[in-house]
């Protein structure tokens, strides 16, 4: 049973930082595809950033050079690392994990994000 949480969100000003935590049960982060996706109020969710099982990371235009991926394997985390954060990036952010399959098919209850 695949089960993925999300925490470290919150309210920051603008140009602030915050660190967003997944913490995996039931795969391991070797394996899968590790994702990033936001929803803002009223927008479609959006893809943030992916974490390949090969270890390519790869981010959205929005968010690249601001935001960092990274993996903790002994503590089955992936962690998103926000900086210079921006009133747009404040949204619902959702991590998710790709096993065996084309799509992202686990996700996490997400975790606020509000920047002023």
């Amino acid at each position: 049973h695949v089960q993925l949480v999300e925490s470290g969100g919150g309210s920051v000003q603008a140009e602030g930082s915050l660190r967003l935590s997944c913490v995996g049960s039931g795969i391991t982060y070797r394996g899968p595809c590790m994702g990033w996706f936001r929803q803002a109020s009223g927008k479609e969710r959006e893809w943030v950033g992916s974490l390949d099982s090969d270890g390519r990371i790869n981010y959205a235009d929005s968010v690249q050079g601001r935001f960092t991926i990274s993996r903790d394997n002994a503590n089955n985390t992936v962690n998103l690392m926000m900086n210079s954060l921006k009133v747009e990036d404040t949204a619902m952010y959702y991590c998710a994990a790709r096993i065996a399959s084309p799509e992202f098919g686990y996700w996490g209850d997400g975790t606020q994000v509000t920047v002023s």
